[in-house]
Parts: C-alpha cells; sequence; structure tokens
C-alpha cells in the first residue's frame, strides 16, 4: 500500500524550522458544514453543482491515498492521478469557502440576531472540528488528518461573514501571496518563544498537532490555506446560476491557473535556475533514501516559486485556486444545462453530501485495515474505495438526511445558535 507517513505527533522541541511532515502531503476532505441545502438564493443546479465538486474531490482523495502511483500508469489515467495530487485538498478548502456562504446566506451577515445565530452555528462547528480533529490524530494515520485545520480555517473565517466579495477577494489575495512567506517564520522566530506558545497550547499538549503546526507548519497551514477559503466565499457571493457569471469566472480560473502554474515555469527555468536545484536536491535526497519535499529541504526562494503539489508557494495557490474554479463552474454548469443527469448522478451527489463520515471511514480503513493486501493492486483498492463510498453514501441518504457525523455537527451547532437572541 502506498501509504505516506506523517510526521509523529512529537511535541515542538525547538527546532520548528524543518515541518516533520508526511512523505506526501495528501488531499484530504472534510464537510465541516452542512449539506448546502440551507443556502439562500440559490438555483438547484448551484447547489447541486457545489455537491458534486466535492465528490469529485473525494475522489481524487482517494486517488492520492489509496491509488497507484502517476508515474505507474499511462495516458489518461496518468494525467487524472497527477492532477488529483495537490489540487484535491485545494478543491475542498475552496468548497469550505462556499458552504460558509450557502449556510449563511449569500448576502453578508449582519450584526443582528441572526448574524450572531450564524456565527455562534460557525462558532460551534469550528471548536468540535478542533476537538474531533485532534482526538483523531491520536491514532496516528500514515497520513494527515485535516479536520482540525477545518476547525481552525471556520474560526478565522467568522470576522469575514459580513464582507462582500470584494473584500474577500483581496483578502485571498492577501492570503496567497502572503500567506506563504508568514509560514516561514519559524526560521527566523527564536525556538524558545515557539516552545513557550506550544507549552501553554492545549492541542499541542493533548496530541503534539497543535495551533503553530495548524497555523504555520503543518500539511494545510492556515496562513496560507486561508486563500481558499476565502477565495471560496468570495465565488459564493456571486450569482452562480446566472450564465454571464460563470462565463467571467471561467475566465479569471484559467488566468489564475495560467498565472500560477506558467508563472512558476518561467520564474523556476526561465529568471532562475530554482527547478534544476530543485531536481538535484531532490535526487541527492532520494538517493540517501528519504523523501524530498521543498518545505523541508528547499531554500526560501525555492519555497516561493516553485509549483509543486502541497508545496503552497503563492504560485501553487493561485494556480490551484484557478482549477478549483473551473472544476466548480463545470460542476455547476453540467447540472444546470442537463437537469436529467441529476438523477443518474444522484449516488455520486450523496458522496459529496457526507464527506466528513467518508473522510473518517477512509482514515480509519487505511489505518487499521492492510487493505492491499485483501484486495491486491493500487488501482483494485482504489475501485474499491470508489465503488464502497459511493454505495454506502446511497444506502445512508435513503434513510437520513445528513451523514451521521454531519449531523453530530449539525445538532449541536442548530441547538445552540438557537438560543441566541
Amino acid at each position: 500500500m502506498k501509504h505516506t507517513v506523517p510526521a509523529a505527533p512529537t511535541e515542538h522541541s525547538g527546532n520548528l524550522t524543518t515541518r516533520n511532515r508526511a512523505p506526501v502531503r495528501p488531499d484530504r476532505p472534510t464537510d465541516a458544514v452542512p449539506s448546502p441545502e440551507a443556502g439562500h438564493g440559490a438555483g438547484t443546479g448551484r447547489l447541486l453543482g457545489v455537491d458534486l465538486a466535492r465528490a469529485l474531490a473525494i475522489y481524487g482523495m482517494f486517488a492520492v491515498h489509496v491509488g497507484p502511483s502517476p508515474d505507474s500508469v499511462e495516458g489518461l489515467a496518468r494525467t487524472l492521478l497527477t492532477f488529483a495530487h495537490g489540487r484535491s485538498a485545494a478543491l475542498f478548502a475552496l468548497l469550505a469557502g462556499v458552504s460558509l456562504v450557502l449556510m449563511s446566506g449569500r448576502e453578508p451577515i449582519g450584526r443582528d440576531a441572526t448574524g450572531r445565530r450564524v456565527r455562534v452555528r460557525v462558532a460551534v462547528r469550528a471548536l468540535i472540528l478542533l476537538v474531533f480533529g485532534t482526538a483523531l490524530t491520536l491514532i496516528h494515520s500514515t497520513i494527515w488528518v485535516v479536520v482540525p485545520y477545518y476547525g481552525l480555517f471556520f474560526l478565522l473565517a467568522l470576522p469575514a461573514l459580513g464582507l462582500a466579495a470584494p473584500a474577500l477577494v483581496t483578502l485571498a489575495a492577501l492570503s496567497a501571496l502572503g500567506g506563504p512567506v508568514v509560514t516561514m517564520a519559524p526560521l527566523v522566530v527564536p525556538p524558545e518563544l515557539l516552545d513557550t506558545v506550544a507549552a501553554y497550547d492545549p492541542l499541542n499538549l493533548v496530541s503534539g498537532h497543535g495551533l503553530i503546526e495548524l497555523f504555520l507548519v503543518g500539511g494545510f497551514p492556515a496562513a496560507s490555506w486561508m486563500a481558499y477559503v476565502f477565495a471560496g466565499m468570495a465565488i459564493a457571493r456571486l450569482d452562480l446560476v446566472a450564465e454571464a457569471v460563470r462565463h467571467r469566472l471561467v475566465k479569471a480560473g484559467a488566468a489564475l491557473a495560467a498565472l500560477g502554474y506558467g508563472g512558476s515555469w518561467l520564474a523556476c527555468n526561465v529568471f532562475t535556475d530554482v527547478q534544476a536545484r530543485v531536481e538535484a536536491t531532490a535526487a541527492a535526497v532520494e538517493a540517501a533514501g528519504g523523501h524530498f519535499d521543498v518545505l523541508d529541504h528547499g531554500t526560501p526562494l525555492e519555497r516561493l516559486l516553485v509549483a509543486l503539489p502541497h508545496s503552497s508557494s503563492p504560485f501553487e495557490i493561485t494556480g490551484n485556486i484557478g482549477v478549483a474554479i473551473l472544476v466548480l463552474v463545470a460542476a455547476i454548469t453540467l447540472l444546470e444545462a442537463r437537469p436529467g443527469l441529476r438523477g443518474p448522478a444522484g449516488p455520486v451527489l450523496a458522496v459529496g453530501t457526507m464527506s466528513l463520515t467518508v473522510y473518517v471511514v477512509h482514515i480509519l480503513l487505511i489505518r487499521y485495515v492492510d487493505v492491499e493486501a485483501h484486495l491486491g493492486s493500487p488501482t483494485t483498492v482504489l475501485a474499491v474505495f470508489v465503488v464502497a463510498a459511493t454505495l454506502f453514501a446511497v444506502a445512508w441518504k435513503r434513510v437520513f438526511r445528513r451523514g451521521p457525523l454531519e449531523f453530530l455537527l449539525h445538532f449541536p451547532a442548530v441547538r445552540l445558535s438557537g438560543m441566541v437572541r
């Protein structure tokens, strides 16, 4: 099984200049907010399109975690597997921002009772995700657990629920450009200061995965990954049912993808020799039996210029946002233009509505079951994961409105927010 081995959840010991990362930073989903049925003023195709995009990201996550390596296959399969790396996680994060807005309404929320109730709902979900995600890290999974990161994402997004699309776009740009620089803080901040923060961090004391990791040095550092959340929130503020809006988004998505990936290629191959240096370092690290990660082994300049999967550079974040926009708009447009597909696509849409449950189950299976020993090749494992997750989601949704873990998020959030006056 092509499992990744993340850093052990050790205490911060003063050496936070490296991240002690998993060899491959895999893509992970979470449906940290309910299915977007709570959105206001949204067309059916818009809502179902979000579910479809989320389901595609789930399948992409499966491909990254249990599927064959892209280098081991050819043709379309290789292209799809390569495409899934890095971009599945980015799509999930962007969809988290979309769902936050769909839950609260397309217009910015105010400071009235309704706005306060929405903020309480989001805050309760965030805290549950932080606690539950921290507990999930204690199983020492072979892949990074994204759930606590989403808890922090939602807490950081709370003040932005009252902002309009232009302000959210500005925040996304600032996070994409400045966040990667902020994540280099452990290179210059005295280790003693970081250790002092970690020593009083309850999350770190419980699991070794505390706020420093969640914000700066983990698999999905909030300092830079909030760019995806803010971008998703900005997109959801728009009238995605309007064809003209979708056309503009397609142009913006294509431009961002070209700027991100194309700009990185020019910066690394034409204006500097970063590409050659990164390849040489990677070859040396792997020849020594290690796994190359630019965030561990690259210089600050290399970390800012490359667009490798999960490098979290400004270029990668920009390109990933562009791709995520294109996938989301394609999903919405398909179901708007072809309503007849909504029925046949039902099983896939069911997966998209209960991604937190599917994610946690797949984490547990990878941790406690040697699925490849039972099923054979990674290709077979991937197929079984996709089919089993889809059948499970369909069967569950025939009886219940929400997935089991989605309900555990929804019920206390609604009850507590209902007490707000």
